[in-house]
């Protein structure tokens, strides 16, 4: 039997980052590992990743005057895609954008 586990080995994200694109697409996480690694393998799909934990971001900011240890963690987890994704990187910083 398949487990989360294998599935997250073999999507090429990490349990982090498929868990913030679980969150931003209200999916169980064996779903999201299914839609990273469908995401990964579409032109700009890995510009499409960083949308959704830019958003994730953007509502832990929200929510409650800001779940700020969140925040953290996903900032983290932002940073580690751009760091194995460099081409996702925006040549802006799309959290400076106003609602």
């Amino acid at each position: 039997m398949i487990t989360l586990e294998d599935c997250v080995g073999l999507c090429g994200l990490t349990e982090e980052e498929v868990l913030a694109i679980a969150e931003h697409e209200h999916l169980p996480e064996i779903a999201a590992t299914a839609l990273a690694e469908y995401l990964l393998s579409q032109e700009h799909g890995s510009e499409k990743v960083l949308d959704m934990i830019v958003d994730d971001i953007r509502q832990a900011q929200l929510i409650r005057g800001g779940d700020q240890e969140h925040v953290v963690t996903l900032l983290h987890v932002l940073h580690h895609f751009l760091k194995t994704h460099p081409e996702a990187r925006p040549s802006h910083h799309p959290w400076s954008k106003r609602f």
